[in-house]
């Protein structure tokens, strides 16, 4: 992963509309992924075949169970401008009419039902602290973290209840067992399939 460094010192913190512009017209490789994280930009490769595949059994799940007036987005901006964060997550389960009714690049992440993301190793933090922290404090209500590079091997785990930029586990299992949604969604993810790397 690579960073074009901005300079987010106190006292001389850019503002919002500039880390968008820079966002904006950062000049990225087709698939790759370009994000604001804590106030820097960071540009990250697109993600392997085992995390693509991860993230497609997930939402073929989802969409199971979701209402006609929400979707499943891969490559949707969402923002967290209190974290200086506007982050691409792996799949966003947002309202139709927040997406239609949007004219920038990015939608406010308060308005996802569900935010997934799949670690990768190189920024595997990024997802665990950062980016759980950004959710948190735009007030996502669940963040199914799928964390393959976890310390005592691979996890899920459900976040859920955010107060401030803190979440609460709501469940953590091993890859090969079963993970429950609640409402909205209700519904079991088997994670059976799941590669191991």
């Amino acid at each position: 992963m690579s960073a074009l460094t901005v300079d987010h010192t106190v006292g001389n913190n850019p503002e919002w509309d500039d880390l968008v512009r820079i966002w904006e017209q950062a000049d990225a490789r087709e698939g790759w992924r370009v994000e604001i994280i804590e106030g820097i930009v960071t540009v990250s490769p697109p993600p392997g075949s085992n995390h693509n595949f991860i993230a497609a059994k997930i939402q073929r799940r989802l969409y199971s169970v979701l209402p006609e007036d929400w979707d499943i987005y891969q490559t949707l901006g969402t923002g967290v401008p209190r974290r200086k964060g506007l982050y691409i997550p792996d799949l966003a389960v947002v309202p139709d009419d927040v997406v239609l009714d949007r004219t920038g690049e990015y939608v406010p992440a308060s308005a996802a039902k569900l935010i997934v993301e799949v670690t990768s190793q190189s920024n595997a933090s990024n997802d665990r602290i950062a980016k759980a922290a950004g959710y948190a404090k735009a007030g996502v209500p669940l963040y199914l973290l799928v964390d393959r590079w976890a310390p005592a091997g691979p996890t899920i785990t459900l976040y859920g209840e955010p107060t401030g930029d803190v979440y609460r586990v709501l469940q953590t299992v091993k890859f090969g067992d079963e993970l429950v949604l609640p409402a909205p969604f209700e519904v079991a993810l088997d994670t059976g399939a799941f590669p191991v790397d």
